[in-house]
C-alpha cells in the first residue's frame, strides 16, 4: 500500500494584499487551481500572487487544526506561525522567553 502524501497548510498573498490560508496534500496543484480561478471562491475574486509560506503535517486532521489556529491569529502574526522556532500552540503559563 503506498504511503499517503503529507498534508500541507499554506498561506497565499492575494492581488488585493489579503492573505488566504488553506490545506492540501498537493500544494503545487492546489496553487495552480487558485491561479486558474478554480481553487476557491475567494481566490477567484482575489487571485493569488505568491505562496508566502507552508508547513507539512502528517495527516488531514492535524493540518485542519493548524489551519483553524492560523485563521484565528491577527494578520501581523500569521507569517510568524510558519517560522520553525515558533510553536503553533500558545505557551503554557510559566513557559516563555528566558531572562535577559
Amino acid at each position: 500500500m503506498p504511503e499517503a502524501a503529507p498534508w500541507c497548510l499554506y498561506l497565499l498573498e492575494c492581488r488585493n494584499g489579503a492573505y488566504y490560508a488553506g490545506i492540501t496534500n498537493r500544494l503545487e496543484t492546489r496553487y495552480a487551481a487558485h491561479v486558474a480561478g478554480t481553487g476557491a471562491k475567494y481566490t477567484r475574486a482575489n487571485p493569488p500572487v505568491q505562496v508566502l509560506a507552508s508547513r507539512t503535517y502528517p495527516d488531514r486532521s492535524a493540518a485542519s487544526r493548524a489551519e483553524a489556529q492560523l485563521k484565528r491569529l491577527p494578520r501581523a502574526k500569521k507569517l510568524a506561525f510558519f517560522e520553525p522556532d515558533v510553536s503553533p500552540l500558545p505557551a503554557k503559563r510559566g513557559e516563555g522567553a528566558e531572562g535577559g
